[in-house]
């Protein structure tokens, strides 16, 4: 157990950030430290695995120092550990999941391994408002474009979830593509203000068929389109290219979502993950839940993005509720986000 007004340190190191937080009472942010590994896989056009493991190693413990000092406390103020124990990067994972253990061992605190997904649902509950279920979560990322029904805080109904490439996922290929640099989210959202949404008509697939999602045939058709053009000497201008794979991307997001919320009465969105940050798919969300009577809540991008406090948020919740993870849990890549 924890106090309700406990201050737990969370640590989150799933894929290529490095990032640490001190949150109180599971809701008040004292600090939330990332250090990005773009620079380092930027050559790349993608993360490296093993680049982003040694990087957590190096890093990690200026971050938690960084963290501690940001929010004025030293580790014996601390109630409690959280840290990210799936899914992702297996040695990444193993970095930051095996860091926590440890530390909650040698001071003899509680410790809570979160489900990355979670995570990223609890990062709405960090917002100055609040949200309070029954709510839709729609999440979005480089691993993951899934939408949950959620009854309660610790109870997930998956409604709908990518059969092949995340939106996130897709961002990044058709930006190394399109020769735009990594990370591929930003690059597209920046560059598609230059174009014109409507200026190629991308498929939308799977729009009309349930609530999962495709993008690896609209990633191919950007290919194709471009090559073609390409071919026949035509002056192809990434802008539009850019804008109209994007505005792809976000309608079928935005269609799906609405449709889930409308099937089960759910009078709530909010949304998390990476991809969460871009601005299109913001803004017509917005004007689209507006529309339908719908509040949408997004959180501060700097929630959106992987982040300790999501992370800390979530543990608090879990081991408010006497549920700790044994210090012999393993991490786990393919971690699944259990119903209750």
């Amino acid at each position: 157990m924890i106090a309700p007004d406990g201050l737990v340190l969370g640590i989150e190191t799933s894929c290529d950030e490095t990032a640490v937080s001190i949150v109180r009472a599971g809701r008040e942010i004292l600090s939330n430290v990332i250090a990005s590994q773009d620079e380092l896989h930027a050559p790349y056009g993608g993360v490296v695995p093993e680049i982003a493991a040694r990087a957590h190693v190096e890093r990690l413990p200026l971050v938690i120092d960084r963290a501690l000092t940001d929010a004025s406390i030293s580790l014996r103020d601390i109630s409690g550990v959280a840290a990210t124990r799936g899914p992702g990067l297996i040695g990444a994972l193993l970095v930051g999941y095996a860091a926590g253990k440890a530390m909650a061992a040698s001071l003899d605190l509680p410790f809570s391994g979160v489900h990355h997904i979670e995570g990223h649902i609890f990062a709405s509950v960090l917002e100055e408002n609040g949200v309070a279920p029954p709510f839709l979560a729609l999440i979005v990322s480089g691993g993951h474009t899934s939408l949950f029904a959620v009854g309660e805080l610790g109870s997930y109904e998956v409604l709908g979830e990518t059969l092949d490439d995340a939106a996130g996922e897709a961002f990044d290929k058709i930006a190394r593509f399109l020769d735009l640099g990594y990370p591929g989210g930003p690059a597209i959202d920046k560059l598609s203000k230059l174009g014109a949404a409507d200026a190629i008509d991308f498929p939308r697939a799977m729009v009309n068929k349930g609530l999962d999602f495709s993008f690896s045939g609209l990633k191919t058709a950007v290919v194709r389109y471009v090559r073609e053009a390409e071919a026949k000497g035509v002056n192809l201008r990434k802008a539009d290219v850019a804008a109209s794979f994007q505005e792809a991307i976000v309608d079928v997001q935005v269609i799906k979502a609405l449709r889930a919320a409308q099937e089960r009465d759910l009078r709530t969105i909010v949304i998390g993950g990476g991809v969460a940050a871009n601005s299109r798919l913001r803004a017509k969300l917005a004007a689209e839940a507006e529309a339908a009577g719908v509040r949408l809540v997004v959180p501060d991008r700097k929630l959106c993005v992987d982040n300790g406090a999501m992370i800390a948020a979530a543990g608090h919740f879990r081991m408010s509720r006497a549920e700790l993870t044994p210090l012999d849990a393993s991490a786990d890549p393919a971690l699944q986000l259990s119903a209750d």
